[in-house]
């Protein structure tokens, strides 16, 4: 459910301010309504610790905000949370229009989706609410096949979503940017754990908060492979070696950015991009509910804000 205060705290473009008008939301899509039930409260919601009911809201979500009619998951995929990858499309926009006095939109606008996972959600957002361009790379075939399903499934107008397997799990940009290619920005949702241990200690964390036991099993809501949930070195790790990486391609695409979910990790993400020679460093913050979470940003380029008018003046 979303929580009353979300709609003080989510991106003012975000479509889900309001909350869940689960009447519409079963019109465009009906089999959402099995799993429609009242609260305590006597108000309309779902049993999120049901992972076929999270799966079905997801879906007229997708449908009902963006038209994205052809949507599902593999078993075990992570499920993500609509409003909350709605934000940072929203927030990167923001960010790729600052100096100017219009949102980038079209199909020129490039963005790299870093570990796009089957559910190719970035992109799909991305695509249908400001009609950009993806390229999505992912370690795991299986998944990458899954994404590039949804991306023919649901393609709009001239933006194109390209999903590109990643050989080499160590890496974020290496073999996935191309020599003579560039981006307007990166994205990523890092994977947080730095084991299969923790990773499996915090879903008992949210089936307990969610009143199922520890014993339960394990449902897509809170899914998620390897790649997905957990790295060497965690969230503070995997943002590290991003850092690192991105002096490599740093002519190549003009602003880097990534989800930090512990704020903790902040100082030294912040300082180890500023060492790595970065212009500028800036964090977003983001928040929907009780939760709160930030993208990290870093650019190498001079005056951002100048080029970002140029490209807006070539369109």
């Amino acid at each position: 459910m979303i929580h009353p205060s979300t709609k003080e705290k989510m991106h003012p473009r975000n479509r889900f301010r309001g909350g869940y008008d689960f009447a519409s939301l079963v019109a465009v899509s009906p089999k959402l309504g099995a799993w429609v039930r009242a609260n305590p409260h006597g108000d309309a919601s779902i049993d999120y610790a049901e992972p076929a009911a999270v799966l079905a809201l997801n879906q007229a979500l997708l449908r009902q905000a963006y038209g994205i009619a052809t949507w599902d998951l593999p078993p075990g995929a992570l499920c993500p949370p609509i409003p909350g990858r709605s934000d940072y499309v929203h927030h990167l926009a923001d960010l790729l229009a600052r100096g100017g006095d219009t949102i980038p939109r079209g199909p020129r606008l490039r963005i790299l989706d870093v570990g796009v996972g089957a559910s190719c959600i970035y992109p799909l957002i991305g695509a249908s609410e400001y009609g950009w361009s993806f390229v999505g790379s992912e370690i795991d075939p299986g998944a990458l096949a899954w994404a590039r399903g949804l991306a023919d499934a649901n393609r709009r107008g001239e933006s194109m979503i390209e999903c590109r397997l990643q050989k080499d799990r160590s890496s974020c940009f290496r073999g996935v940017i191309l020599q003579g290619e560039s981006y307007d920005a990166s994205m990523c949702n890092p994977p947080f754990h730095a084991s299969a241990a923790d990773a499996a200690s915090g879903s008992d964390r949210k089936r307990r908060n969610l009143g199922l036991s520890k014993s339960s099993t394990p449902s897509r809501n809170f899914g998620g492979q390897a790649g997905e949930l957990w790295c060497p070195g965690g969230e503070l790790g995997f943002v590290l070696r991003m850092i690192t990486e991105s002096v490599e391609v740093r002519d190549q695409v003009r602003w880097f950015t990534s989800l930090v979910s512990k704020s903790a990790h902040l100082p030294r993400l912040e300082s180890a991009a500023r060492e790595a020679g970065a212009l500028e460093v800036t964090t977003l913050e983001m928040g929907q509910g009780q939760k709160r979470s930030r993208v990290l940003a870093w650019t190498f380029a001079r005056n951002t804000r100048a080029s970002a008018k140029r490209e807006r003046s070539r369109g």
